[in-house]
């Protein structure tokens, strides 16, 4: 898997999953989460922020199943599944990941007819990354 590069705004989201914590940066000064995380908050231009722990449940907003993979590094994973998850906490909150069957589990490892919008989802780690697996087996 490709690494994430952190930058100064997101490397805490990148500290937290790596200790199996799920956080969003929040604006400290009117409440508002974000993502991608910024300095500036973009509902009142606040410079403050914190980075608030969330339940990991949301739902599957849309995802692509790739066929053949963008990166040649992921050929002999293909096909596999990209899912944008929208939080239950912030709704215009949305995080990329993979749709898996378990928490460890390859990429393909849930099968295409469970991927649709609207499926409810938690977050799980492995190895330092976000994955998504389905609220009910």
């Amino acid at each position: 898997m490709l690494r994430p590069v952190p930058d100064t705004d997101g490397a805490p989201f990148w500290e937290y999953a790596a200790r199996g914590e799920l956080r969003v940066q929040a604006c400290a000064a009117c409440g508002e989460m974000r993502f991608p995380p910024r300095p500036c908050c973009p509902q009142c231009q606040s410079f403050e922020s914190e980075w608030r722990p969330v339940s990991g449940r949301g739902r599957v907003w849309s995802y692509v199943v790739a066929h053949p993979p963008l990166l040649p590094d992921y050929a002999a994973l293909a096909p596999y599944n990209v899912a944008v998850v929208e939080l239950d906490e912030a709704p215009r909150v949305r995080l990329v990941g993979n749709l898996v069957a378990g928490a460890g589990q390859p990429l393909g490892s849930l099968p295409r007819e469970r991927l649709r919008i609207g499926a409810r989802v938690r977050a799980v780690f492995h190895d330092g990354l976000v994955q998504w697996v389905p609220e009910r087996p």
